[in-house]
C-alpha cells in the first residue's frame, strides 16, 4: 500500500495558521465584553435652555438631571404643586433672561403705575417711625445661593446610613463624585435614609441605573442608584429605615449603592449628615 508523506514545511504553516486564528478569536471575545463605566453625564444635555418631557420623567428627575432645584423649574415654567408634567411638554431648565421676557406694553396706566412704584413707600415701625421700603435690601433673583450644610437634620429627623458595606468612594467638590459609593452583595437591602415621599423611580438618568429619588422636605432630596429589585413606586410615603430596594449593579460595573443628598438642588457631602460609623 502506497503512503503519502506531507512535507514538514506544510505542517508548520498549517499549525501557524491555527494559532493565528485562535489568537484572533481571543481578541474578538475580549472586545465583545467591554467594561461598563459609570457615567456622570445626563442623558440629555443640560446646556439646552429647554427640555422636552418624555415618558417616565418627573419635575424632580429633570431638576436632578439639570442640577437645579425643582422649585426653580416650577417657577420658571409656572407649574404649581403637585408639579404635574406631561410627555411632549417643553420645560425651561435655564433661568430666563431679560431678552426672553416679554416686554411690557406701554400705556398711560402702566406709566402711572411705574411712577408710583418709583416713589418710596413708607410703613410704620413699632416705634412709630416711618421707614421707607426702598431702604430695605433687595434680593438679586439672578444670584443662586448655595446653602450651607450646617445641620444634618431634615423635617423627617436624623439621617441613617442607607446600606451596610465598605465605603468605596467619597464625595468630591471638584470631581464627578457627587455622593458616596457603598459596596455590598447583590440583594442586600437598601433603606430610606430619612422619611419622605418617592418622587422618582426609573432608569431615565444615564449613569444611575435603576434610580430612586426621595423628597424629605422642601430643601432635601436623596437618591439611591444602581438598584436591582425595587419595592416602592412614585407617590409612596416611606419611613426612615424602610427597605426600598435591593442592591445591584444596574448602570455600573460592580454591585454597589451610589447615594446622594442634595439641598436646594445643590449636591452636598452625605458624610456631613450621616452618623459616624
Amino acid at each position: 500500500m502506497r503512503r503519502f508523506h506531507i512535507p514538514s514545511i506544510l505542517l508548520l504553516a498549517f499549525a501557524g495558521a491555527l494559532t493565528a486564528c485562535s489568537g484572533q478569536r481571543t481578541v474578538e471575545t475580549r472586545e465583545a465584553k467591554p467594561r461598563i463605566h459609570e457615567q456622570s453625564l445626563p442623558l440629555r444635555q443640560p446646556e439646552s435652555p429647554t427640555r422636552t418631557v418624555v415618558h417616565g420623567d418627573t419635575l424632580y428627575s429633570i431638576a436632578w438631571e439639570s442640577g437645579r432645584d425643582y422649585r426653580e423649574l416650577a417657577k420658571w415654567n409656572r407649574i404649581s404643586p403637585p408639579y404635574t408634567i406631561k410627555p411632549g411638554q417643553a420645560l425651561r431648565v435655564l433661568p430666563p433672561t431679560e431678552k426672553t421676557q416679554a416686554p411690557a406694553k406701554f400705556n398711560a396706566t402702566s406709566k402711572a403705575a411705574n411712577k408710583a412704584n418709583a416713589e418710596p413707600k413708607y410703613s410704620t415701625s413699632k416705634t412709630g417711625k416711618a421707614v421707607a421700603s426702598a431702604d430695605k435690601p433687595k434680593s438679586n433673583s439672578k444670584t443662586r445661593t448655595v446653602p450651607s450644610a450646617t445641620s444634618g437634620k431634615t423635617v423627617a429627623g436624623s439621617w441613617i446610613w442607607p446600606a451596610d458595606g465598605q465605603l468605596l468612594n467619597r464625595y468630591s467638590d471638584s470631581g464627578s463624585g457627587k455622593g458616596l459609593d457603598i459596596g455590598g452583595k447583590r440583594g442586600q437591602p437598601i433603606r430610606a435614609a430619612a422619611a419622605g415621599r418617592i418622587v422618582y423611580q426609573g432608569s431615565g438618568l444615564r449613569g444611575y441605573g435603576q434610580l430612586i429619588i426621595i423628597k424629605h422636605s422642601d430643601e432635601f432630596l436623596s437618591a439611591y442608584a444602581h438598584n436591582d429589585r425595587i419595592y416602592v413606586k412614585e407617590g409612596d410615603v416611606v419611613k426612615r429605615g424602610q427597605k426600598i430596594a435591593d442592591m445591584g449593579n444596574t448602570g455600573t460595573d460592580r454591585v454597589k449603592l451610589h447615594f446622594e443628598i442634595r439641598r436646594q438642588g445643590v449636591p452636598t457631602d452625605p458624610l456631613k449628615f450621616l452618623p459616624k460609623r
